[in-house]
């Protein structure tokens, strides 16, 4: 990882156009800006598309970038993560145009009655993988208010929906993630077994 210092000379090297400058910067931020961008995917090649999008926006406007605080590093990698996330956001309003408004009340959800607190052994990969076969909406949301931070009032401005509608996707969003993390929990364990 780079120190300050090192970051510091990168960014005002992007200022000038350096190509050198953004490559390094690239480089050494990729694992960090694609572990943001595969969150809100189904897919890798969408997430390599938001991810070069984002970049594309972060060294366009990088001459307005200012350190939100002393860390240098951090304060950066939270600019790199809020450009990051709102590029995944207008992904998914080009290609899911009316996904975030649909509420699927109708969508019935049946959890095991069986409670198992297995959940301790899930790797962090089954749980990306998990979140990608939620809906667009609803995977977005639980992005933006469990992983991001995000207030129902700021998810409900994000994405042009009620504070209401960001409340129902998250609470589904959670019972359709912990439906599919028992369902391949199981899976996998029956497979460990034969």
């Amino acid at each position: 990882m780079l120190s300050s210092n090192e970051l510091n000379k990168l960014i005002g090297g992007c200022v000038l156009n350096d190509r050198e400058c953004q490559k390094r910067i690239y480089n050494s931020f990729y694992s960090y800006g694609m572990a943001i961008c595969d969150r809100y995917t189904v897919d890798r090649e969408d997430a390599i598309e938001i991810f070069n999008d984002g970049f594309l926006k972060i060294f366009k406007e990088i001459h307005r970038y200012q350190p939100a605080y002393d860390d240098e590093l951090n304060s950066f990698k939270g600019w790199l993560r809020r450009i990051m996330i709102n590029t995944a956001i207008d992904h998914h309003r080009k290609y899911h145009k009316n996904s975030f408004k649909v509420e699927l009340d109708s969508a019935m959800i049946f959890l095991p009655s069986e409670e198992e607190n297995a959940f301790d052994r899930i790797s962090y990969d089954e749980i990306i993988q998990a979140i990608r076969e939620l809906s667009p909406a609803y995977r977005t949301v639980l992005n933006m208010f469990i992983v991001d931070g995000f207030s129902h009032e700021e998810i409900a401005n994000q994405l042009a929906i009620a504070v209401g509608t960001s409340k129902s996707n998250l609470s589904k969003a959670r019972q359709q993630l912990q439906k599919i993390l028992k369902k391949d929990h199981k899976i996998l364990r029956t497979k460990n077994a034969g």
